[in-house]
């Protein structure tokens, strides 16, 4: 039985509490989800009439309309954050105080301000100034919703890419700096790269929550997939009530895709890197090469015996 300081292996005893456990466990979440299927059944949600309404055309493409504007905010607010954390991360790590000092500030001050009421104070800054800003329309709620995920993501980012610049050895900083690069170098070449392959993963799954941050879309009322399908089931009556619940069902499901996809392009991308050779293979040892006609000549150089025949006599 193998042991370490932190985990000893279970014993037979354990074992079989393991088992027991995981099997009630096993019970307990079966017994809530029949129960949940069957207070959806007590009241009349799952009934075929309310299921097919996904088979209506318009139904599919508020869904699909939602997705795409969802995506597309995604895209945008994951980019800018994206830039914005490696920007605050250099800033942050910069010898120059002020600059450090605003960095900290503005990481701080907007990872503990609720994104929520972020989102809304620009939102509200926007449609007060629209005409001056030149926003107009789902403008207004979509740049809301973006620059919100942003500096909010954004500040989380730098935090991210400051643990994994700070996780680099120093010897390799040292070492760089004796080789006579420049900070900017050392950044670029050395410490960047490492920090972004070790953080991949931490980063990506920091993109899931910006994924799952677009709902908050809703409040500021853009029509992203959350606003645009309770909408569509503010105006559908089936058996003479709204829909919400299959509705919730299905974009649950779809949110719950679109975030597994993301979780395994990490994992992928984890493996891959895990997988991935570094440095120069050791050449297998092997005889010395000889120069042509080196052995010959050595074997052709006269001997101390030859030498002294070929001496002339006295």
């Amino acid at each position: 039985m193998t042991s370490s300081v932190l985990y000893d292996a279970p014993g037979p005893k354990g074992r079989l509490r393991n088992r027991l456990y995981t099997v009630l466990g096993s019970l307990a979440l079966a017994a809530l989800l029949a129960f949940v299927v069957y207070r959806l059944d007590a009241k009349n949600q799952l009934d075929p009439d309310v299921w097919n309404i996904f088979n209506n055309a318009g139904v599919r493409t508020k869904i699909r309309d939602g997705v795409l504007t969802t995506l597309k905010v995604f895209a945008v607010a994951g980019v800018l954050s994206l830039a914005l954390g490696l920007l605050l991360a250099v800033a942050r790590l910069s010898e120059h105080r002020p600059v450090r000092w605003f960095a900290t500030g503005f990481i701080e001050l907007f990872r503990a301000v609720p994104l929520l009421i972020t989102i809304y104070a620009l939102w509200v800054v926007f449609l007060t100034y629209k005409n001056d800003l030149g926003t107009v329309g789902d403008n207004t709620a979509f740049w809301g919703l973006v620059i919100g995920l942003t500096i909010y993501n954004g500040s989380v980012q730098a935090e991210i890419f400051r643990a994994g610049i700070n996780a680099v050895p120093r010897g390799q900083v040292e070492a760089a700096y004796a080789l006579g690069l420049r900070k900017y170098q050392v950044m670029t070449t050395l410490l960047l790269p490492q920090a972004v392959r070790s953080m991949l993963p931490t980063m990506i799954s920091q993109l899931v929550v910006t994924l799952k941050d677009t709902s908050l879309g809703y409040v500021i009322t853009y029509t992203e997939l959350l606003f645009a399908t309770r909408t569509m089931a503010n105006n559908i009556i089936v058996n003479g009530e709204n829909p919400f619940t299959a509705v919730t069902i299905v974009v649950a499901a779809i949110y719950i895709a679109m975030c597994l996809a993301l979780a395994s392009l990490a994992t992928w991308l984890e493996r891959r890197g895990r997988r991935s050779r570094t440095g120069v293979a050791v050449a297998a040892a092997a005889e010395p090469a000889e120069q042509p006609g080196v052995l010959d000549a050595v074997d052709a150089a006269p001997g101390p015996a030859d030498a002294d025949a070929t001496r002339p006599k006295k």
